[in-house]
């Protein structure tokens, strides 16, 4: 039996959990925070990464040097219009985010936010898990495999499914562990 196509899907689950945890802030600078802005470079959406050198010289400050002075007020004005929460610090040749401390109100709505993505993380999980299984007993139904690979089927897909979970518990504690000693 073939279990490949839906440890895939699970997989896939995982890893658009990890970009989306990569994109909290933590009170420390992160560049991923940016992976989602794009500016208006010559008519084309271009992320600010490819328009731009983004350095972390600091523990809280990133530093965006573009190489064409042109974008500096483009990337400016997606920064302030983007949903990071920072305001952009534009001295004419580069731009500065400064991460504020986070307080502890902040990193518990933070952690809430967690939480949530984690549930969401797990439900996606668990729909492959149901599409997998549907996808068997269909494959039964149709005299494809006998009951007692079902029954197999069944067992695996549950133990696939319990790991990944398992996974997206253990990445959530450590993004929260990471947020409120920061």
């Amino acid at each position: 039996m073939d279990y490949q196509n839906i440890e895939e899907r699970m997989k896939k689950t995982i890893s658009v959990f990890e970009e989306n945890l990569a994109e909290i802030r933590a009170g420390r600078a992160n560049p991923a925070i940016l992976n989602k802005v794009t500016i208006d470079y010559y008519g084309t959406q271009t992320p600010i990464n490819q328009v731009a050198g983004i350095s972390v010289p600091e523990a809280r400050l990133i530093v965006i040097q573009p190489w064409d002075m042109n974008a500096l007020k483009e990337i400016e004005r997606a920064i302030l219009a983007s949903d990071i929460g920072i305001t952009p610090n534009n001295d004419g040749k580069v731009i500065r985010l400064n991460f504020p401390e986070l307080n502890e109100e902040r990193r518990k709505e933070i952690v809430k936010d967690i939480k949530k993505m984690a549930e969401e993380a797990k439900v996606a999980v668990r729909a492959v898990r149901r599409d997998g299984l549907d996808e068997f007993k269909a494959k039964q139904k149709n005299a494809e495999i006998t009951e007692d690979d079902l029954k197999v089927a069944e067992e695996q897909i549950q133990k696939l499914t319990d790991k990944y979970v398992e996974e997206i518990d253990k990445k959530m504690e450590t993004k929260e562990k990471e947020i409120m000693t920061v």
